[in-house]
């Protein structure tokens, strides 16, 4: 292949010589090191996030830690580092109300931002697939803070399942009496046991319309999250494997992943802001 003098081919081109020379200049350049440590703490968020957050809360990540950038900028980083979120799917609901228990009015009525903690509690199940075969968790949010105050993984769909979530919530926090406790109108929710538990704490009852997830959307929300954020990458072979990723989910849940509903802070974090304005 003919090679043209560079002269030449600026003038075939319309670009000056000098123009040309430091656009290589700059071209050839190592990278700027405030670029090199940006790249490096957006890939670092990202893999500490378990691949799950997208620019919004990279960036919020990013401006914690004292860099000033824009969405626009975040979005083109990880584009160019090739990171991806995960992507959320949609799973189906397994509420069983076809019982003869009594069931409780919707008191919630979707409002879904009480004034402080300890005001208003939503639980719900959900199931998760391993070799072994179905595990069942059953979890309990205050909903001021979104936090998962309560826990239990179990085999099967029972009281016992939800029973031993609510006395963990209980017993980690302690509410004063008249805490709403809302659920859907699962078997296992009206039962006499539960029901009996509640009146033991001092909760008052709240129930969702048949078939509307929409009236526990919180709690919904934390499912998709759990299972699209980490959930759906995993090959559990146990029900033990399983428990402990949601564990260590939970934790991360609780004390680092930012909720937009919180003005990006994580639950733990939401709930010492009104400590740190008292002191």
């Amino acid at each position: 292949m003919k090679a043209f003098p560079v002269a030449i081919l600026c003038r075939v081109i319309g670009a000056s010589l000098s123009g040309f020379y430091d656009y290589l200049k700059r071209l050839l350049r190592p990278p700027d090191q405030t670029e090199k440590e940006l790249e490096d703490a957006t890939q670092r968020i990202f893999d500490e996030s378990s691949h799950a957050y997208g620019n919004r809360r990279v960036r919020k990540e990013l401006l914690k830690k004292g860099y000033k950038i824009g969405r626009y900028k975040v979005r083109r980083l990880m584009k160019k580092l090739g990171l991806k979120p995960k992507i959320s799917k949609k799973y189906r609901v397994t509420t069983n109300s076809n019982h003869k228990y009594p069931v409780a009015k919707n008191l919630l009525d979707r409002q879904f931002n009480p004034s402080s903690y300890n005001k208003v509690w939503a639980t719900d199940i959900t199931y998760i697939w391993t070799l072994e075969g179905w595990a069942y968790l059953a979890i309990v949010m205050d909903l001021y803070s979104r936090q998962i105050v309560g826990w239990n993984i179990g085999a099967r769909m029972t009281k016992r399942l939800v029973l031993y979530a609510l006395d963990m919530a209980w017993w980690r926090r302690q509410p004063a009496p008249g805490l709403l406790h809302h659920s859907d109108r699962g078997s296992q929710y009206a039962c006499k046991k539960y029901q009996e538990r509640l009146d033991k704490y001092q909760m008052v009852c709240s129930m969702s319309r048949k078939g509307n997830c929409w009236d526990n959307a919180p709690v919904e929300r934390f499912f998709r999250s759990l299972k699209s954020e980490r959930l759906s990458f995993c090959r559990f072979e146990t029900r033990d494997q399983a428990r402990l990723e949601v564990l260590d989910y939970i934790a991360w849940y609780n004390s680092s992943r930012l909720h937009s509903t919180l003005g990006y802070v994580s639950p733990m974090e939401y709930e010492a802001e009104p400590l740190k304005l008292a002191a």
